[in-house]
Protein backbone atom coordinates (compact mmCIF):
# COMPACT_ATOMS: atom_id res chain seq x y z
CA UNK A 1 0.00 0.00 0.00
CA UNK A 2 2.81 2.40 0.85
CA UNK A 3 4.38 1.85 -2.58
CA UNK A 4 1.09 2.67 -4.29
CA UNK A 5 0.90 5.91 -2.29
CA UNK A 6 4.52 6.70 -3.11
CA UNK A 7 4.01 6.72 -6.89
CA UNK A 8 0.34 7.70 -7.25
CA UNK A 9 0.29 10.73 -4.93
CA UNK A 10 3.13 12.63 -6.74
CA UNK A 11 1.49 11.91 -10.11
CA UNK A 12 -1.81 13.38 -8.92
CA UNK A 13 -0.02 16.46 -7.57
CA UNK A 14 1.75 16.87 -10.93
CA UNK A 15 -1.68 16.76 -12.60
CA UNK A 16 -2.74 19.71 -10.36
CA UNK A 17 -5.17 17.68 -8.28
CA UNK A 18 -5.77 19.47 -4.93
CA UNK A 19 -3.69 18.00 -2.12
CA UNK A 20 -6.60 16.67 -0.05
CA UNK A 21 -8.21 15.01 -3.06
CA UNK A 22 -4.87 13.58 -4.19
CA UNK A 23 -4.38 12.04 -0.74
CA UNK A 24 -7.87 10.55 -0.72
CA UNK A 25 -7.58 9.12 -4.23
CA UNK A 26 -4.12 7.66 -3.63
CA UNK A 27 -5.17 6.15 -0.30
CA UNK A 28 -8.39 4.75 -1.80
CA UNK A 29 -6.55 3.10 -4.67
CA UNK A 30 -3.94 1.67 -2.26
CA UNK A 31 -6.69 0.18 -0.07
CA UNK A 32 -8.51 -1.32 -3.06
CA UNK A 33 -5.32 -2.91 -4.39
CA UNK A 34 -4.55 -4.34 -0.94
CA UNK A 35 -8.19 -5.52 -0.62
CA UNK A 36 -8.68 -3.76 2.69
CA UNK A 37 -12.27 -3.20 3.95
CA UNK A 38 -13.46 0.28 2.97
CA UNK A 39 -15.64 0.49 6.09
CA UNK A 40 -12.49 0.78 8.20
CA UNK A 41 -11.15 3.55 5.97
CA UNK A 42 -14.39 5.52 6.43
CA UNK A 43 -13.97 5.24 10.19
CA UNK A 44 -10.40 6.52 9.85
CA UNK A 45 -11.68 9.51 7.89
CA UNK A 46 -14.34 10.28 10.48
CA UNK A 47 -12.32 9.77 13.68
CA UNK A 48 -10.07 12.89 13.58
CA UNK A 49 -13.09 15.16 13.18
CA UNK A 50 -14.31 14.13 16.65
CA UNK A 51 -11.36 15.65 18.50
CA UNK A 52 -12.39 18.30 21.05
CA UNK A 53 -9.06 20.20 20.78
CA UNK A 54 -9.65 20.39 17.01
CA UNK A 55 -12.42 22.93 17.70
CA UNK A 56 -9.72 25.47 18.52
CA UNK A 57 -8.89 25.77 14.80
CA UNK A 58 -12.21 27.19 13.51
CA UNK A 59 -12.63 29.46 16.54
CA UNK A 60 -9.13 30.96 16.20
CA UNK A 61 -9.77 31.42 12.47
CA UNK A 62 -13.07 33.16 13.24
CA UNK A 63 -11.42 35.41 15.84
CA UNK A 64 -8.81 36.46 13.31
CA UNK A 65 -11.40 37.13 10.62
CA UNK A 66 -13.47 39.25 12.99
CA UNK A 67 -10.46 41.33 14.01
CA UNK A 68 -9.30 41.89 10.43
CA UNK A 69 -12.68 42.47 8.81
CA UNK A 70 -12.87 46.19 9.59
CA UNK A 71 -10.48 49.08 10.11
CA UNK A 72 -8.05 47.18 12.31
CA UNK A 73 -5.67 46.60 9.40
CA UNK A 74 -5.49 50.32 8.62
CA UNK A 75 -4.70 51.20 12.24
CA UNK A 76 -2.07 48.48 12.41
CA UNK A 77 -0.32 49.62 9.23
CA UNK A 78 -0.33 53.24 10.38
CA UNK A 79 1.18 52.21 13.70
CA UNK A 80 3.86 50.13 11.96
CA UNK A 81 4.68 53.09 9.69
CA UNK A 82 5.17 55.31 12.72
CA UNK A 83 7.52 52.70 14.24
CA UNK A 84 9.81 51.94 11.28
CA UNK A 85 8.59 53.94 8.31
CA UNK A 86 11.31 56.60 8.66
CA UNK A 87 14.15 54.06 8.18
CA UNK A 88 15.79 53.03 4.90
CA UNK A 89 13.66 50.33 3.34
CA UNK A 90 10.97 51.56 5.70
CA UNK A 91 7.93 50.33 3.80
CA UNK A 92 9.47 46.88 3.59
CA UNK A 93 10.04 46.99 7.32
CA UNK A 94 6.41 48.06 7.81
CA UNK A 95 5.42 44.80 6.12
CA UNK A 96 7.60 42.79 8.53
CA UNK A 97 6.36 44.60 11.65
CA UNK A 98 2.79 44.31 10.37
CA UNK A 99 3.25 40.54 9.99
CA UNK A 100 4.39 40.24 13.61
CA UNK A 101 1.27 42.11 14.73
CA UNK A 102 -1.08 40.30 12.36
CA UNK A 103 0.39 36.97 13.42
CA UNK A 104 -1.00 37.45 16.90
CA UNK A 105 -4.46 37.73 15.40
CA UNK A 106 -4.70 35.56 12.31
CA UNK A 107 -2.25 32.67 12.88
CA UNK A 108 -2.27 32.15 9.11
CA UNK A 109 0.44 33.13 6.63
CA UNK A 110 -2.00 33.10 3.72
CA UNK A 111 -4.38 35.51 5.47
CA UNK A 112 -1.44 37.72 6.40
CA UNK A 113 -0.02 37.80 2.86
CA UNK A 114 -3.41 38.67 1.40
CA UNK A 115 -4.47 41.29 3.96
CA UNK A 116 -1.14 43.10 4.27
CA UNK A 117 -0.21 42.63 0.63
CA UNK A 118 -3.33 44.31 -0.70
CA UNK A 119 -2.70 47.30 1.57
CA UNK A 120 1.09 47.64 1.39
CA UNK A 121 2.35 46.37 -1.98
CA UNK A 122 0.59 49.05 -4.11
CA UNK A 123 1.73 51.72 -1.64
CA UNK A 124 5.32 50.42 -1.73
CA UNK A 125 5.35 50.46 -5.54
CA UNK A 126 4.04 54.03 -5.63
CA UNK A 127 6.92 55.14 -3.40
CA UNK A 128 9.44 53.87 -5.95
CA UNK A 129 10.31 50.41 -4.67
CA UNK A 130 10.71 47.60 -7.26
CA UNK A 131 7.58 45.49 -7.57
CA UNK A 132 9.60 42.31 -7.11
CA UNK A 133 11.07 43.55 -3.82
CA UNK A 134 7.66 44.60 -2.48
CA UNK A 135 6.26 41.16 -3.29
CA UNK A 136 9.31 39.37 -1.86
CA UNK A 137 9.06 41.16 1.48
CA UNK A 138 5.34 40.42 1.74
CA UNK A 139 5.70 36.75 0.76
CA UNK A 140 8.52 36.02 3.21
CA UNK A 141 7.39 38.13 6.17
CA UNK A 142 3.90 36.57 6.09
CA UNK A 143 5.44 33.34 7.40
CA UNK A 144 6.11 35.02 10.75
CA UNK A 145 2.38 34.56 11.39
CA UNK A 146 2.75 30.79 11.71
CA UNK A 147 5.15 31.16 14.64
CA UNK A 148 3.44 33.86 16.70
CA UNK A 149 0.54 32.54 18.87
CA UNK A 150 -2.12 31.52 18.08
CA UNK A 151 -0.49 29.58 15.22
CA UNK A 152 -2.73 27.17 13.30
CA UNK A 153 0.22 24.99 12.11
CA UNK A 154 1.52 24.64 15.68
CA UNK A 155 -1.96 23.57 16.79
CA UNK A 156 -1.98 20.93 14.05
CA UNK A 157 1.42 19.62 15.11
CA UNK A 158 0.23 19.47 18.71
CA UNK A 159 -2.76 17.40 17.62
CA UNK A 160 -0.74 14.84 15.63
CA UNK A 161 2.08 14.56 18.18
CA UNK A 162 0.16 14.96 21.48
CA UNK A 163 2.63 17.71 22.40
CA UNK A 164 1.45 20.59 24.58
CA UNK A 165 -0.08 23.33 22.43
CA UNK A 166 0.81 25.88 25.13
CA UNK A 167 4.47 24.83 25.04
CA UNK A 168 4.46 25.00 21.24
CA UNK A 169 2.99 28.52 21.34
CA UNK A 170 5.64 29.69 23.81
CA UNK A 171 8.46 27.94 21.93
CA UNK A 172 7.48 29.66 18.67
CA UNK A 173 7.75 33.23 19.99
CA UNK A 174 11.56 33.62 20.01
CA UNK A 175 12.08 32.03 16.54
CA UNK A 176 9.30 34.26 15.19
CA UNK A 177 10.95 37.38 16.61
CA UNK A 178 14.36 36.22 15.36
CA UNK A 179 12.94 35.82 11.88
CA UNK A 180 11.40 39.29 12.11
CA UNK A 181 14.71 40.88 13.14
CA UNK A 182 16.50 39.10 10.30
CA UNK A 183 13.98 40.26 7.69
CA UNK A 184 14.07 43.82 9.08
CA UNK A 185 17.84 43.78 8.66
CA UNK A 186 17.53 42.63 5.04
CA UNK A 187 15.10 45.47 4.31
CA UNK A 188 17.41 48.04 5.93
CA UNK A 189 20.54 46.81 4.12
CA UNK A 190 18.70 46.62 0.78
CA UNK A 191 17.25 50.10 1.30
CA UNK A 192 20.67 51.53 2.15
CA UNK A 193 22.62 49.83 -0.65
CA UNK A 194 20.00 50.36 -3.35
CA UNK A 195 18.98 53.84 -2.24
CA UNK A 196 15.29 53.19 -1.64
CA UNK A 197 13.42 56.45 -0.90
CA UNK A 198 12.80 57.63 2.63
CA UNK A 199 9.13 58.12 3.49
CA UNK A 200 8.94 59.80 6.91
CA UNK A 201 5.45 59.25 8.37
CA UNK A 202 3.29 62.26 9.08
CA UNK A 203 2.22 63.00 12.63
CA UNK A 204 4.44 62.75 15.66
CA UNK A 205 4.04 61.77 19.28
CA UNK A 206 0.31 62.51 19.22
CA UNK A 207 -0.26 60.35 16.13
CA UNK A 208 1.88 57.58 17.64
CA UNK A 209 -0.16 57.50 20.86
CA UNK A 210 -3.46 57.61 18.93
CA UNK A 211 -2.52 54.72 16.62
CA UNK A 212 -1.05 52.73 19.50
CA UNK A 213 -4.38 53.07 21.30
CA UNK A 214 -6.21 51.67 18.29
CA UNK A 215 -3.69 48.88 17.69
CA UNK A 216 -3.23 47.83 21.32
CA UNK A 217 -6.46 45.80 21.73
CA UNK A 218 -5.37 43.54 18.89
CA UNK A 219 -1.71 43.48 19.88
CA UNK A 220 -2.52 41.96 23.26
CA UNK A 221 -4.36 39.02 21.65
CA UNK A 222 -1.29 36.68 21.69
CA UNK A 223 -0.49 37.78 25.26
CA UNK A 224 -4.08 36.99 26.25
CA UNK A 225 -3.91 33.55 24.61
CA UNK A 226 -0.56 32.55 26.13
CA UNK A 227 -1.24 33.88 29.63
CA UNK A 228 -4.68 32.28 29.80
CA UNK A 229 -3.17 28.93 28.89
CA UNK A 230 -0.11 29.41 31.07
CA UNK A 231 -2.18 30.18 34.17
CA UNK A 232 -4.37 27.14 33.57
CA UNK A 233 -7.51 29.25 33.29
CA UNK A 234 -8.75 27.43 30.20
CA UNK A 235 -7.86 24.77 27.63
CA UNK A 236 -6.79 25.75 24.07
CA UNK A 237 -10.31 25.12 22.80
CA UNK A 238 -11.87 27.24 25.55
CA UNK A 239 -9.32 30.00 24.92
CA UNK A 240 -10.25 30.00 21.22
CA UNK A 241 -13.90 30.61 22.15
CA UNK A 242 -12.84 33.38 24.53
CA UNK A 243 -10.77 34.87 21.68
CA UNK A 244 -13.91 35.05 19.51
CA UNK A 245 -15.81 36.82 22.31
CA UNK A 246 -12.88 39.20 22.77
CA UNK A 247 -12.73 39.90 19.02
CA UNK A 248 -16.46 40.64 18.94
CA UNK A 249 -16.11 43.04 21.86
CA UNK A 250 -13.11 44.87 20.38
CA UNK A 251 -14.68 45.17 16.92
CA UNK A 252 -17.93 46.48 18.40
CA UNK A 253 -16.74 48.64 21.32
CA UNK A 254 -13.30 49.87 20.16
CA UNK A 255 -13.26 49.94 16.37
CA UNK A 256 -17.05 50.29 16.11
CA UNK A 257 -17.19 48.87 12.61
CA UNK A 258 -18.87 45.52 13.26
CA UNK A 259 -22.07 44.94 11.33
CA UNK A 260 -24.21 41.88 10.67
CA UNK A 261 -22.85 41.84 7.13
CA UNK A 262 -19.30 41.69 8.54
CA UNK A 263 -20.26 38.85 10.88
CA UNK A 264 -21.90 36.86 8.08
CA UNK A 265 -18.89 37.36 5.81
CA UNK A 266 -16.54 36.23 8.58
CA UNK A 267 -18.63 33.14 9.28
CA UNK A 268 -18.61 32.17 5.60
CA UNK A 269 -14.84 32.70 5.30
CA UNK A 270 -14.26 30.69 8.47
CA UNK A 271 -16.44 27.85 7.19
CA UNK A 272 -14.54 27.71 3.89
CA UNK A 273 -11.12 27.79 5.56
CA UNK A 274 -12.11 25.25 8.20
CA UNK A 275 -13.57 22.93 5.56
CA UNK A 276 -10.34 23.03 3.58
CA UNK A 277 -8.23 22.31 6.66
CA UNK A 278 -10.52 19.53 7.89
CA UNK A 279 -10.51 17.81 4.49
CA UNK A 280 -6.71 17.73 4.58
CA UNK A 281 -6.79 16.44 8.17
CA UNK A 282 -9.20 13.63 7.26
CA UNK A 283 -7.23 12.59 4.18
CA UNK A 284 -3.93 12.74 6.08
CA UNK A 285 -5.38 10.60 8.85
CA UNK A 286 -6.19 7.86 6.34
CA UNK A 287 -2.70 8.05 4.84
CA UNK A 288 -1.11 7.96 8.31
CA UNK A 289 -3.08 4.80 9.10
CA UNK A 290 -1.79 3.13 5.94
CA UNK A 291 1.79 4.17 6.67
CA UNK A 292 1.49 2.89 10.23
CA UNK A 293 0.18 -0.48 9.02
CA UNK A 294 3.18 -0.70 6.69
CA UNK A 295 5.54 0.35 9.56
CA UNK A 296 6.90 3.20 7.46
CA UNK A 297 7.71 5.52 10.42
CA UNK A 298 9.76 2.81 12.08
CA UNK A 299 11.48 1.93 8.80
CA UNK A 300 12.35 5.58 8.20
CA UNK A 301 13.72 5.92 11.73
CA UNK A 302 15.83 2.76 11.37
CA UNK A 303 17.18 3.91 8.00
CA UNK A 304 18.17 7.38 9.22
CA UNK A 305 19.80 6.10 12.40
CA UNK A 306 21.55 3.30 10.53
CA UNK A 307 22.76 5.51 7.68
CA UNK A 308 23.97 8.55 9.62
CA UNK A 309 26.27 8.03 12.57
CA UNK A 310 25.86 11.48 14.14
CA UNK A 311 22.69 13.09 15.48
CA UNK A 312 23.46 16.37 13.71
CA UNK A 313 23.55 14.52 10.40
CA UNK A 314 20.13 12.98 11.10
CA UNK A 315 18.78 16.46 11.84
CA UNK A 316 20.29 17.79 8.63
CA UNK A 317 18.71 14.96 6.61
CA UNK A 318 15.32 15.62 8.24
CA UNK A 319 15.58 19.30 7.36
CA UNK A 320 16.50 18.56 3.74
CA UNK A 321 13.53 16.20 3.40
CA UNK A 322 11.18 18.82 4.87
CA UNK A 323 12.56 21.59 2.65
CA UNK A 324 11.92 19.47 -0.45
CA UNK A 325 8.45 18.35 0.64
CA UNK A 326 7.52 21.90 1.69
CA UNK A 327 8.00 23.17 -1.86
CA UNK A 328 5.30 20.79 -3.13
CA UNK A 329 2.80 20.57 -0.26
CA UNK A 330 0.93 23.25 1.66
CA UNK A 331 2.04 23.73 5.25
CA UNK A 332 -0.91 21.98 7.01
CA UNK A 333 -0.74 18.91 4.75
CA UNK A 334 3.05 18.65 5.13
CA UNK A 335 2.82 18.83 8.93
CA UNK A 336 0.10 16.21 9.09
CA UNK A 337 2.05 13.84 6.83
CA UNK A 338 5.60 14.36 8.08
CA UNK A 339 4.81 14.89 11.77
CA UNK A 340 4.04 11.24 12.61
CA UNK A 341 7.01 10.08 10.50
CA UNK A 342 9.57 12.27 12.24
CA UNK A 343 8.28 11.90 15.80
CA UNK A 344 9.76 8.40 16.02
CA UNK A 345 13.03 9.66 14.51
CA UNK A 346 13.14 12.50 17.05
CA UNK A 347 12.66 10.04 19.88
CA UNK A 348 15.59 7.96 18.63
CA UNK A 349 18.04 10.89 18.74
CA UNK A 350 16.64 12.55 21.88
CA UNK A 351 15.06 15.51 20.07
CA UNK A 352 12.34 17.19 22.13
CA UNK A 353 8.90 17.09 20.40
CA UNK A 354 8.42 20.82 21.08
CA UNK A 355 11.69 21.65 19.34
CA UNK A 356 10.73 19.33 16.48
CA UNK A 357 7.38 21.07 16.07
CA UNK A 358 8.87 24.55 15.85
CA UNK A 359 11.65 23.28 13.58
CA UNK A 360 9.05 21.76 11.23
CA UNK A 361 7.00 24.95 11.08
CA UNK A 362 10.05 27.16 10.43
CA UNK A 363 11.27 24.72 7.77
CA UNK A 364 8.00 24.11 5.96
CA UNK A 365 7.06 27.79 6.03
CA UNK A 366 9.97 28.44 3.64
CA UNK A 367 8.03 26.41 1.09
CA UNK A 368 5.23 28.97 1.25
CA UNK A 369 7.34 31.39 -0.79
CA UNK A 370 9.31 28.85 -2.83
CA UNK A 371 8.25 27.63 -6.31
CA UNK A 372 6.50 25.63 -7.60
CA UNK A 373 3.65 25.71 -5.04
CA UNK A 374 4.51 28.75 -2.92
CA UNK A 375 1.15 30.10 -1.75
CA UNK A 376 2.30 33.44 -0.34
CA UNK A 377 4.66 33.82 -3.32
CA UNK A 378 1.80 33.55 -5.82
CA UNK A 379 -0.47 35.82 -3.76
CA UNK A 380 2.22 38.50 -3.47
CA UNK A 381 3.31 38.37 -7.12
CA UNK A 382 -0.32 38.62 -8.24
CA UNK A 383 -0.96 41.68 -6.06
CA UNK A 384 2.31 43.27 -7.24
CA UNK A 385 1.47 42.46 -10.87
CA UNK A 386 4.94 41.11 -11.53
CA UNK A 387 6.41 37.78 -12.58
CA UNK A 388 7.32 34.95 -10.22
CA UNK A 389 10.88 35.03 -11.58
CA UNK A 390 11.45 38.65 -10.55
CA UNK A 391 10.14 37.98 -7.06
CA UNK A 392 12.34 34.89 -6.64
CA UNK A 393 15.41 36.92 -7.68
CA UNK A 394 14.63 39.38 -4.86
CA UNK A 395 14.07 36.57 -2.36
CA UNK A 396 17.72 35.47 -2.12
CA UNK A 397 18.62 37.35 1.11
CA UNK A 398 15.27 36.42 2.67
CA UNK A 399 15.98 32.72 2.05
CA UNK A 400 19.38 33.09 3.74
CA UNK A 401 17.81 34.65 6.84
CA UNK A 402 15.14 31.95 7.07
CA UNK A 403 17.72 29.17 6.68
CA UNK A 404 19.90 30.77 9.36
CA UNK A 405 16.94 30.84 11.79
CA UNK A 406 16.14 27.23 10.85
CA UNK A 407 19.71 26.18 11.64
CA UNK A 408 19.64 27.91 15.02
CA UNK A 409 16.29 26.38 15.95
CA UNK A 410 17.48 22.92 14.85
CA UNK A 411 20.80 22.87 16.69
CA UNK A 412 20.27 25.17 19.68
CA UNK A 413 17.48 23.73 21.88
CA UNK A 414 17.71 26.72 24.24
CA UNK A 415 15.99 28.90 21.61
CA UNK A 416 12.76 26.92 21.84
CA UNK A 417 13.07 25.83 25.48
CA UNK A 418 14.02 29.21 26.98
CA UNK A 419 10.63 29.91 28.60
CA UNK A 420 9.29 26.38 29.06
Amino acid sequence: MALTLAWLFPILLFLAVPVAHALLIAAGVALLIADRPLAVSVQRLYTPTQSFPMLAIPFFILAGNLMMSGRFGDYLIQFAKLLVGRLRGGLGQVSVVGSVMFGGVSGSAVADASALGNALIPMTKREGYPAGFAAAVNASSATISVLIPPSIPLILFGLVSNASILDLFIAGIIPGLMLAVGLLSVCWVSGTVRGFPLTPPAGGARAFVRNLGYALPALIMPVFVVMTLRLGIATPTEVSVMAVAYALFVAKAVYRDLTWRHILKCLIQTGIMTGAVMLVIMASSLVQWILTLERVPQALSDWLIGTFSQDWMVLLCMNVIMLVVGTFLDLPAAILLLGPLFISVAGSIGLDPIQLGVMMVVNLSIGLYTPPVGTTLFISSTIAQTSIGRVVLELGPFYLVSLAVLGLVSYLPAITNAFL
